[in-house]
């Protein structure tokens, strides 16, 4: 079984809007709507404070074991909490984080922002 995986959510995003400081930002709207689903087994799911990304709507990231970490923008509060918790899953299954790019939700595939090597160096270079 993989380590556990887990998804942060930038609590503080705007989506680049100017939001009145006592109205519940997209970001923690998001973080709300996943915490009230269940969870993939395996997967914990973390507020941060922000993830700079601010222009670019609700951002998320993805790490976990010796696992590739990704950061996904353009994330909508309300229409992707299922999809997240999806590729998270999907994520969560790889050892290395790497989800095929067939299987990737198509919001994975055109919004990544970045990917980080693990901090354990994998001797093989996989080109993505």
């Amino acid at each position: 079984m993989s380590s556990e995986a887990e998804l942060l959510v930038c609590v503080k995003c705007r989506r680049g809007q100017e939001i009145p400081a006592d109205d519940r930002r997209p970001g923690q709207a998001l973080y709300d709507a996943l915490a009230a689903r269940p969870l993939p087994a395996g997967l914990r799911l973390t507020a941060v404070e922000c993830l700079q990304n601010c222009d670019a709507g609700c951002t998320v990231a993805l790490r976990g074991g010796d696992r590739w970490t990704y950061v996904f923008g353009n994330v909508d509060e309300v229409s992707h909490p299922d999809m997240l918790l999806d590729g998270a899953a999907r994520y969560h299954a790889t050892g290395d984080g790497l989800i095929p790019w067939r299987e990737r939700p198509e919001h994975f595939k055109r919004n990544c922002v970045a990917r980080i090597p693990p901090l354990t160096p994998n001797t093989s270079l996989e080109a993505d």
